[in-house]
Order: C-alpha cells, then sequence, then structure tokens
C-alpha cells in the first residue's frame, strides 16, 4: 500500500501563507485608509477652486472701482449691476455708489458673484474724488 505525501504536510507548512480572512481584513484597512486619502484631496481640490474663484473675483472688483479711477467719473449715488468677463468667465457685479460727510468723496462697494443668484464670492469698498475742471 502506497502511501500518498500530501496528507502529511506539517503544521509549519500549513502556516506559511494567509488567511482568507486575513487578507480581506488587510483590504478592508486599505480601502478605509484609501477612502479617507481621497476624501483630503478632494477637499483640498475643491479649496483650491474657491480660492480661485475669489481671487479672479476679487480682480474683478478691482478692475471696476480701477475704471473709475482712471476715467475720472464721478458717479451719482445710485446701484447698478453688469457682467465682467475675466478667466474665461462672466462674473456678475453689484455696485453702490453712496455720499460720504465730505461731500467731495463717494464711497463705492462692489459685490462679485460668479452666477447672479450665488453669494458674494468678493467685496470691495472704495472711495472715489471728485474730479477737478
Amino acid at each position: 500500500m502506497a502511501v500518498s505525501t500530501q496528507h502529511f504536510i506539517t503544521r509549519a507548512q500549513r502556516a506559511a501563507g494567509f488567511t482568507l480572512i486575513e487578507v480581506l481584513v488587510a483590504l478592508a484597512v486599505l480601502a478605509i485608509a484609501l477612502a479617507a486619502v481621497m476624501q483630503t484631496v478632494t477637499h483640498s481640490i475643491d479649496l483650491t477652486a474657491s480660492l480661485r474663484d475669489r481671487n479672479i473675483a476679487l480682480w474683478v472688483a478691482q478692475n471696476r472701482l480701477t475704471q473709475h479711477q482712471v476715467q475720472r467719473n464721478w458717479p451719482a449715488p445710485d446701484t447698478t449691476e453688469g457682467d465682467a468677463e475675466m478667466g474665461g468667465r462672466t462674473w456678475y457685479w453689484h455696485e453702490q455708489v453712496s455720499t460720504t460727510p465730505e461731500a467731495a468723496i463717494r464711497r463705492v462697494t462692489i459685490e462679485i458673484r460668479a452666477d447672479q443668484t450665488k453669494e458674494s464670492l468678493a467685496r470691495l469698498i472704495g472711495f472715489l474724488e471728485q474730479p477737478t475742471p
């Protein structure tokens, strides 16, 4: 009678590999860690896009105020709205001109939005001096 050597595997030989449960637990831990990393990366990308939009919105507001200064405008106290193109997008501005205690100075408040219905991304307050004739 021939004895098969397959039945005589030692305990040390059986313990040499990983069990299916150990592999599944390791994969679960890895999946949780990768999910946390992906969430962090996604949050960083969202934050970067938000900062870019706020920065461009501030540039639009500064351009609007500079336009008044260069053209030597003396706007009447009023509220106006319009849009401007910058960075390949259309930005919507809301401008409120008001008087100050000094008659020769006007206060200009400019708010910029990426969409007419969304919140303001930038707000700039500047002052214009009445141009001399």
